[in-house]
C-alpha cells in the first residue's frame, strides 16, 4: 500500500475534517429528535410576534372606539368550545390530521415543547422526556413586584387554554350582538388561544388590554394576537383600552420586538 506523505495528509484531513463534522453532527440532531419524540409543532411557536412594525400600527387604525356593553346575558356556553379542529379555526396544514380532537388537544400540541404527541385517533397527550409547556406570561411576586420564575409545565392537566380576547371581553366588545356561529369562531380561533400557567391565567381573567398584560416574555406578542382578533372580528375597544394598546404597541416597537 502506497502512504500519503504527512504534508499531503495533513491537506485531506483539513478539507475533509469539516465535512465530517457537519455530517455528524447532522446526523446526531436528527437521531435526537427521533430519540426525544420531538414533533417540530410545538417549540412555543405561538408566543413570537410575525408583524412588522406598520402591520400592527394598520391594524389599531382598524380598531373601533366604543364604550363597553353590559355582562347581562353572557355565560361561557354562549361561546361554543371546544369545537373540533376545523380549517376555519386556523391551525393549518400540519394538524390536518387532528380533525376528531379539539381546538384545545391541537393547541396543546402546537404549543409544546420537546416530546409530546398527539394521538389522531384517541386524541390522548402523551409527553415524554424534555417534553411539555413553557410558560411565556411570566407572573408577578405580590411582595417584590418583580417577576416570578417562568413555569415549565409537563402535566398536560396543569396547562390552561387561555383566551387571549377573553370571551367575557369578547362579549362586553360587541359579541353579544353576534351570532352562535362568530362565538363558537371566536373561542376556537388558533389565534385566540394559548397554552399558559394556571396562575398566570388566573391574574389577567377577563380583563382588557387597559387593565393586563402579561409582564414576561409574551407582552408584544399578546399585542399581535390581541389586536388580530379585535380586528376580525370587529370587536370594539373602548377609549382607555385603544390608548393603552397604542402605547403598549409603541414600546414594542421602539425595542424592535416588530419586525
Amino acid at each position: 500500500m502506497k502512504w500519503l506523505s504527512s504534508r499531503t495528509a495533513r491537506r485531506v484531513l483539513a478539507v475533509c475534517a469539516p465535512v465530517v463534522l457537519a455530517v455528524v453532527v447532522a446526523v446526531g440532531y436528527s437521531f435526537f429528535d427521533e430519540w426525544t419524540g420531538k414533533t417540530g409543532k410545538g417549540s412555543g411557536s405561538a408566543n413570537v410576534t410575525t408583524a412588522s412594525g406598520k402591520d400592527i400600527n394598520d391594524l389599531l387604525g382598524q380598531l373601533v372606539d366604543a364604550p363597553e356593553e353590559s355582562m347581562e346575558g353572557y355565560s361561557r356556553e354562549k361561546f361554543p368550545h371546544w369545537d373540533t379542529n376545523k380549517p376555519e379555526h386556523g391551525f393549518g396544514a400540519d394538524f390536518t390530521q387532528y380533525s376528531k380532537c379539539t381546538s384545545r388537544d391541537v393547541m396543546m400540541l402546537r404549543d409544546a415543547t420537546g416530546s409530546v404527541k398527539l394521538d389522531p385517533k384517541t386524541c390522548e397527550l402523551t409527553v415524554g422526556r424534555g417534553g411539555g409547556w413553557q410558560d411565556q406570561y411570566g407572573v408577578l411576586d405580590s411582595k417584590t413586584g418583580k417577576l416570578k420564575p417562568y413555569k415549565f409545565i409537563t402535566d398536560p392537566a396543569g396547562v390552561d387554554a387561555e383566551h387571549i380576547v377573553p370571551l367575557a371581553e369578547a362579549w362586553r366588545s360587541g359579541a353579544n350582538k353576534r351570532d352562535e356561529d362568530t362565538r363558537r369562531r371566536i373561542a376556537n380561533d388558533a389565534v385566540n388561544l394559548i397554552a399558559s400557567d394556571p396562575s398566570a391565567n388566573r391574574s389577567k381573567g377577563d380583563q382588557d388590554a387597559a387593565n393586563y398584560l402579561p409582564p414576561g416574555k409574551f407582552r408584544c406578542g399578546y399585542l399581535e394576537h390581541y389586536v388580530k382578533i379585535k380586528v376580525k372580528y370587529a370587536l370594539n375597544v373602548d377609549p382607555a383600552e385603544h390608548t393603552a394598546l397604542r402605547n403598549a404597541v409603541a414600546d414594542c416597537v421602539s425595542r424592535g420586538e416588530f419586525k
